[in-house]
């Protein structure tokens, strides 16, 4: 299974246009962890399972959301409303009601994936305005058997080298 991850782009309609286009037929799900500043009915945002940044005015977005993806659940959100820039205590707690195995956030604009009590925690930067490296970020999750994948992408589509990294369960 594939997911498409992506955060962030900040009224760049554009990159999420380009991002589906490219992924379209290659993954499996797509998600947006929130600050798209996009309508929710927005065409830019479909298929999308989308959430609310802080700075999504449209009510009609989630603050949350929770994906049965086959043999593994989703929890999906922003981050800002459990404090992920200090720790991911709030959102582990979060996800631990909801039986998640795999956490998406956005929100600091910062890529990463850790593995933590057998959960995924991951934020695939910024496909706008990046702040722990120059290029805008996006990634996809490769899940299969009890192996993960994950690899960041630039706006551009080329794998990311500096940092990518697997998993085993």
């Amino acid at each position: 299974m594939k997911l498409l991850v992506v955060s962030d782009n900040h009224g760049d309609e554009q990159i999420i246009k380009d991002v589906r286009k490219h992924w379209e037929n290659k993954v499996d799900y797509m998600f947006h962890a929130g600050d798209s500043e996009l309508p929710f009915d927005s065409g830019a945002m479909e298929p999308f399972v989308k959430v609310r940044g802080n700075c999504d005015f449209d009510s009609s977005y989630p603050e949350n959301e929770v994906v049965d993806c086959g043999d593994i659940k989703v929890f999906i959100t922003h981050g800002h409303l459990y404090g992920i820039k200090s720790s991911l205590d709030r959102i582990r707690y979060k996800a631990d009601e909801n039986n998640a195995d795999l956490i998406i956030f956005g929100h600091s604009h910062q890529l990463g994936a850790e593995m933590l009590d057998r959960k995924l925690f991951l934020n695939p930067g910024s496909t706008r305005l990046p702040r722990d490296r120059n290029e805008p970020t996006y990634a996809v999750v490769s899940i299969e058997n009890l192996q993960v994948e994950i690899v960041f992408y630039t706006n551009e589509h080329d794998k990311l080298l500096s940092w990518n990294g697997s998993f085993n369960d």
